[in-house]
């Protein structure tokens, strides 16, 4: 008799069942219709006019146009990125802020600091991938440094003398100088700025002697030429900047590479039908050969996919960092 009961109330219950699913796979479905129906806010660790804000406002445009609804940008500058970092974790996951961040936030950081304000993995959802890009070697126009050879002799002559800039103490530049030093076994002097731009007139003025620097943030400079690029740390040349050897080819460490991508998040919790949506909408505005044009020219390569892709990213460029932070022994605790 019990066995008849339990077999009345499960097949009873079995519609019910049905009916939820049905009901959240529905709502879903519409919330990516209709997502987004207000602003949404894009929260940003960058000061206005820095490379990956150049690509924020772009895909701004697009999907403010595509969407009939503002994706705003908000920059917060500064403290390492905490402070944007720490906006986007408190804002409420409805799918309405979203955090454009890179690989020194997400993968670097842990190996950096014995204590973070967020946890990269357990406060943040993956979104959507943009963009990635290597890094040249700027200096000022005037410098007598003709090449990497030239910078090399230089911190070898002076220990401790030769300055270098970047935009925040962790930075992918601040690390890729530790690396640079690790690889050719010079000491050298960091000095970290809170505004990027400020990195670049500083080189040229004179007053630090180079930094890292890419297409999209020192380009103008190297245009109006008042800087000058030294070397590419990539494999092959930047097409556009073909005239600019690779460190290797500049009498730089054999291999050596600088390189980030700039993805977006949101906080955990955020639905994934919106989450889906996003990723959909930025990966069609990132694959238009308009875009592709447009990020060529600040030297960036599109790096569309799935939120997964993100998470691949993360956790290979991490154990990378581990190994360049015991290897450069960084530390900023």
């Amino acid at each position: 008799m019990h066995t008849t009961v339990r077999t009345q109330i499960f097949r009873s219950a079995i519609p019910l069942c049905a009916a939820f699913l049905m009901g959240t796979t529905c709502l879903s479905s519409a919330m990516a219709q209709t997502f987004p129906t207000k602003p949404v806010r894009s929260v940003a660790p960058y000061s206005p006019g820095s490379g990956p804000d150049a690509v924020m406002r772009i895909l701004s445009d697009r999907l403010s146009r595509s969407w009939g609804q503002q994706l705003v940008i908000d920059n917060k500058p500064g403290a390492n990125g905490f402070i944007a970092i720490a906006d986007a974790k408190r804002a409420t996951p409805d799918g309405y802020t979203v955090l454009q961040v890179d690989n020194t936030h997400m993968a670097l950081a842990p190996h950096l600091f014995k204590q973070l304000p967020y946890d990269p993995v357990k406060d943040f959802e993956p979104v959507a991938p943009v963009y990635f890009t290597n890094f040249f070697v700027v200096v000022a126009a005037n410098s007598p440094w003709k090449d990497m050879g030239d910078l090399i002799k230089a911190a070898k002559a002076a220990p401790g003398d030769i300055t270098y800039g970047s935009w925040g103490i962790g930075s992918v530049a601040h690390v890729g100088a530790a690396m640079l030093e690790a690889a050719t076994d010079t000491k050298m002097v960091h000095v970290p700025f809170k505004d990027m731009g400020n990195v670049y007139t500083s080189v040229a003025t004179g007053d630090i002697k180079w930094a890292f620097g890419t297409a999209a943030t020192a380009g103008p400079m190297y245009q109006a030429k008042k800087v000058k690029f030294l070397a590419f740390a990539a494999p092959k040349r930047l097409p556009g900047y073909a005239d600019v050897p690779t460190v290797s080819e500049a009498g730089g460490p054999a291999g050596f590479e600088v390189k980030t991508w700039v993805g977006l998040f949101a906080p955990t919790g955020t639905p994934k039908a919106a989450i889906d949506k996003m990723n959909a909408d930025v990966g069609k505005v990132m694959a238009t050969a308009e875009v592709k044009e447009r990020l060529a020219t600040f030297g960036f390569e599109p790096f569309v996919g799935a939120p997964g892709e993100l998470t691949k990213a993360m956790e290979r460029d991490s154990r990378m960092f581990s190994e360049i932070v015991k290897r450069a022994k960084i530390s900023l605790d």
